[in-house]
C-alpha cells in the first residue's frame, strides 16, 4: 500500500473511528481539521511581521492552526543563522557567512528542538521549503544539500518543497533533480514541487514527476487560476495521486481584473468546489493557507489568515 492509498483508507474510516485517529496520529495533524480537510498554513503568509520560527509559532497559533509548511528562513534566524531578518532582504544575505554557519551545526540536534517546541504546542511540521540556494546544482556540495534533508527529518517533516524547474526545458534540470531524487531515497523523505504561473495542464506530463517516485505536486490553485482558462478541478483529477499539497489562496483570471490576489471567496478560484471535491473522492491533501492579498489597513497578517481560515470553514461541508 503505497502514501496515498494509505491516507485515503484511513479517511475513508471515518474521523470518529480507529482509522481516523491513525490518519491523525500519522499525517500529524489535530484541530484544524474541518470535514477530513486538514487545514494548514506557509509560514510566508506573515511575511510582513518578524520572521523566526518562534514568532510562526506564535502567529500560527493566534490563527487557530495546527499544521505548517515553515520556511527555511524562519527556521534558521532564530537558530542564530546569520540571515535576513525580512523575507524580502534575502538577496543581500552574505552567503559565504550563511554557508559556514551550517557546515558548524548539527541540524539532527538543533532542530530537534525546534520540533519539541512546536509539539508542545500543538502544531506540527509536515513540509520544509528550503531557501532559493536548495537547487541540486553542481555549485551546492553534497554537505550542503544534505543540510536540508537532516533538517527536515529533525522537524518531523515528511516532504521539502521548492519551486519546479522551468517547464519549457525539464532537460537541464535533469541532472539535478535526480541528484536531489538520491537524497530522498537515502532520507525517506519527499520533494514537492510548487508552481507561479508557469504551469498548465500538461505540464506535469513531462519527465519531472518520473525521475523520482518522491516527486510531487505542491499545486498552487490560485496561481494556475490566474494563467490559465480551463477548469483547476480537473488538474487535481488528473493528478490527484501525486498532488502532495495544495496552497489555498484566490486569485481573478486573465482580463479586467488582471489577475489579482485578493481576499478568499473574491476572485475566480474554485475553493469551495475544491474541497467539495476532495470530500468526495477521500483525497487527503494538505491544504495550506497561503496569504498574499493586500492587507486592509487595520488589520495585520495574522488576523488575515484567521480570517482565511474562518472562510475556508465556512466553504466545507460537515
Amino acid at each position: 500500500m503505497n502514501r496515498r492509498e494509505f491516507i485515503g483508507g484511513m479517511t475513508s474510516l471515518g474521523a470518529m473511528g480507529l482509522g481516523g485517529c491513525k490518519m491523525m496520529d500519522y499525517y500529524g495533524i489535530g484541530d484544524s481539521v474541518y470535514g477530513g480537510i486538514p487545514l494548514g498554513v506557509i509560514t510566508f503568509s506573515y511575511w510582513h511581521m518578524p520572521v523566526g520560527y518562534l514568532s510562526a509559532l506564535k502567529y500560527v497559533k493566534e490563527s487557530g492552526l495546527t499544521s505548517v509548511e515553515l520556511m527555511g528562513y524562519d527556521l534558521e534566524v532564530d537558530a542564530g543563522a546569520p540571515v535576513w531578518k525580512l523575507p524580502w532582504d534575502h538577496n543581500s544575505e552574505d552567503k559565504a557567512e550563511r554557508d559556514e554557519w551550517r557546515a558548524k551545526v548539527v541540524p539532527e540536534k538543533l532542530f530537534a528542538e525546534v520540533r519539541a517546541k512546536y509539539n508542545d504546542a500543538g502544531v506540527s511540521i509536515h513540509a520544509l521549503k528550503p531557501s532559493s540556494s536548495f537547487s541540486g546544482s553542481e555549485k551546492e556540495t553534497d554537505e550542503q544539500i544534505e543540510y536540508w534533508f537532516k533538517a527536515a527529518k529533525a522537524l518531523g517533516a515528511d516532504t521539502l518543497t521548492m519551486e519546479v524547474p522551468n517547464p519549457n526545458n525539464f532537460a537541464a534540470a535533469e541532472k539535478r533533480m535526480k541528484r536531489l531524487a538520491a537524497f530522498c531515497d537515502k532520507y525517506d523523505l519527499n520533494i514537492a514541487f510548487h508552481n507561479h504561473t508557469q504551469i498548465n495542464a500538461t505540464t506535469y506530463d513531462g519527465p519531472l514527476l518520473g525521475w523520482s517516485k518522491r516527486f510531487f505536486i505542491n499545486f498552487d490553485i490560485a496561481h494556475y487560476v490566474a494563467a490559465n482558462d480551463d477548469d483547476p478541478l480537473e488538474f487535481v483529477k488528473k493528478y490527484h495521486d501525486r498532488i502532495y499539497s495544495i496552497h489555498i489562496k484566490d486569485r481573478c483570471r486573465k482580463g479586467p481584473r488582471r489577475a489579482k490576489t485578493v481576499p478568499l471567496g473574491e476572485g475566480d478560484t474554485p475553493l469551495k468546489e475544491l474541497f467539495a471535491l476532495l470530500q468526495k473522492e477521500n483525497w487527503l491533501y494538505h491544504c495550506d493557507i497561503e496569504m498574499e492579498h493586500i492587507i486592509p489597513v487595520g488589520s495585520d497578517a495574522v488576523e488575515e489568515v484567521l480570517k482565511c481560515r474562518r472562510y475556508c470553514r465556512s466553504i466545507i461541508a460537515s
